[in-house]
């Protein structure tokens, strides 16, 4: 009794994974077609008009990610000056919502065992 409950389960389990692909499949090849329509009405609007049929291009310059991650973690990155003194770290320290204590209350010492 329990192989046949087990295999019933199996079976099913099988057939509602089938079932999502082919759910997933007939997804993904209907946007495909959806794209592939708009683009054939695209070029066949630009034909009947006598316009030059523009390509879609995505508009990237690879370099400009990469200056920007590294325009932002240079602030991170960049070597502290010796001339901060205490008063310029706290000072650094209000726009980040922590603020700096010379004294800790909350904080009770224990000893290492």
């Amino acid at each position: 009794m329990n192989d046949l409950l087990s295999g019933l389960i199996r079976l099913a389990l099988r057939l509602i994974v089938i079932a999502g692909a082919v759910v997933v499949f007939f997804g993904v090849l209907a946007a495909a077609m959806l794209l592939a329509l708009m683009w054939g009405a695209r070029a066949l609007w630009a034909k009947l008009t006598g316009q030059p049929m523009v390509p879609w291009a995505m508009r990237m310059d690879p370099r400009s990610g990469w200056s920007t991650v590294y325009n932002s973690t240079a602030r991170w990155s960049a070597p502290r000056d010796a001339s901060h003194d205490d008063a310029g770290s706290r000072s650094s320290l209000r726009g980040t919502g922590l603020r700096s204590s010379p004294d800790v209350t909350d904080v009770q010492p224990r000893e290492v065992h």
